[in-house]
């Protein structure tokens, strides 16, 4: 459907209608996948860890993303299609890149969720009951695998939705408490400086999945094309959903870096690296400012939290990577088998992850933190040169998107030049 295709009526009586809760949709789910690794564990750590120092780099990640996410609804309501289809027209290399990258970014980012939502269930279950986090993961993607191939995913997004609602509910207040009273710093306390380039890593990583991988555009886009089409929404309306979602989970993140600042920052507690640990710590700082009586409660929201997200990043790269199939076999619908096996070649392919890294939480996340980080500048090109090919931008966005492109291509290269060694 183009925009032209669209029944004039609709449109009318979509503009008349004016705000609405049903506009919402793509934007917020975008967030729900979001507020994940990157906040929970990367955000607060920097926090704790470096006070607000990385707040600067949580801030200019969400900046100079913002334009290759901005573009995917941009193009959805220009033109009626998803990033996806506008790369197959734009040229066959250009879905080929996307495609490739893709399907490594599928198992990358489904396994480290994947692997993180298992640490927090192992986390409030019984040790009693002996299970190791790769059966837990396991169970975790049996049953997100049910959920999307049964066809229950809308009945999950509705809940976790909610869940998601409770865990911001529980961050904001935590954050409000414990910035009331926080903690003393120890009088032989000394800040570490993170501006060095042994710290790199840990930056880029911060910074990969903040606010989401930029894949992530495409796949947003297919979901904003399916509720443009159901809904016959405005470019008004989808772009109030889309600036929400992402203002969400940008402020979400400095707030959970606020929570490492205020309970753990100069405390003189050492700060677990190694994921299983930092879980415990994290459950701790909501429980040390809203009460030990909320210390379940938290660790099941979080889990909620990041069993929804497993099922977005499933959903998601199954639905995108069986478009760019039907697009280079030149089909004109996609196929519902195609989604099943793509969408069980991302569950699959994580678990696969996972068992080499079984027991490795943190340097799962860091690895997909940073493989996200480092093709961010390749998503972000080519989302930047379909848009301006199919329209012209505007002197601002075009040299916005450009120096945009350029910071996260040079931090990305000066990452890669010195994880070679070139700096000594």
């Amino acid at each position: 459907m183009t925009t032209q295709q669209l029944n004039n009526s609709d449109m009318a009586s979509t503009a008349q209608e004016g705000f609405s809760w049903r506009i919402f949709g793509p934007g917020i789910l975008m967030a729900t996948a979001a507020i994940g690794g990157s906040h929970l564990i990367s955000s607060t750590q920097a926090g704790a860890i470096y006070g607000w120092q990385l707040a600067i780099m949580i801030i200019l990640a969400n900046v100079f993303k913002y334009p290759f996410f901005r573009f995917g609804t941009d193009y959805v309501y220009d033109t009626g299609e998803s990033l996806i289809a506008g790369y197959a027209k734009r040229s066959k290399a250009y879905l080929w890149i996307y495609f490739i990258l893709s399907i490594l970014s599928a198992v990358i980012s489904t396994g480290a969720v994947t692997l993180l939502a298992a640490v927090i269930l192992g986390f409030m279950l019984p040790a009693s009951l002996g299970l190791s986090t790769m059966v837990l993961s396991l169970i975790i993607v049996g049953v997100s695998w049910f959920f999307l191939l049964a066809g229950h995913y809308k009945l999950l997004d509705g809940v976790t939705k909610w869940i998601m609602i409770a865990l911001v509910s529980a961050t904001v207040l935590a954050v409000l408490i414990a910035a009331g009273k926080p903690t003393v710093m120890t009088p032989d306390f000394i800040p570490t400086s993170p501006w060095n380039l042994a710290t790199l890593g840990f930056i880029v990583a911060l910074m990969g999945w903040m606010p989401a991988p930029l894949e992530f555009a495409a796949i947003t886009s297919m979901w904003t094309s399916a509720k443009r089409k159901a809904d016959n929404t405005t470019l008004k309306q989808g772009l109030l959903d889309f600036n929400v979602g992402f203002l969400v989970s940008a402020i979400l993140a400095l707030f959970f870096l606020s929570l490492g600042v205020f309970v753990q920052y100069g405390s003189g507690q050492e700060i677990q690296t190694a994921g299983v640990a930092y879980i415990d710590q994290l459950i701790n700082m909501y429980t040390a400012t809203i009460g030990e009586w909320s210390r379940l409660l938290v660790a099941f929201i979080a889990f909620m939290c990041m069993f929804g997200t497993t099922i977005t990043c499933a959903d998601g790269y199954g639905r995108a990577n069986a478009e760019c199939w039907r697009l280079l076999k030149g089909e004109s619908e996609i196929n519902k088998k195609q989604v099943a096996f793509w969408t069980t070649y991302a569950i699959g392919g994580g678990l696969v992850i996972i068992t080499f890294f079984t027991g490795q939480l943190g340097a799962m996340l860091k690895f997909a933190m940073i493989s996200a980080f480092v093709s961010a500048p390749i998503f972000g090109w080519l989302n930047y040169s379909l848009v301006k090919k199919h329209k012209k931008l505007s002197a601002g966005m075009n040299v916005y998107s450009i120096i945009s492109l350029l910071f996260l291509g040079g931090v990305a290269l000066l990452f890669l030049a010195n994880l070679a060694g070139l700096f000594g």
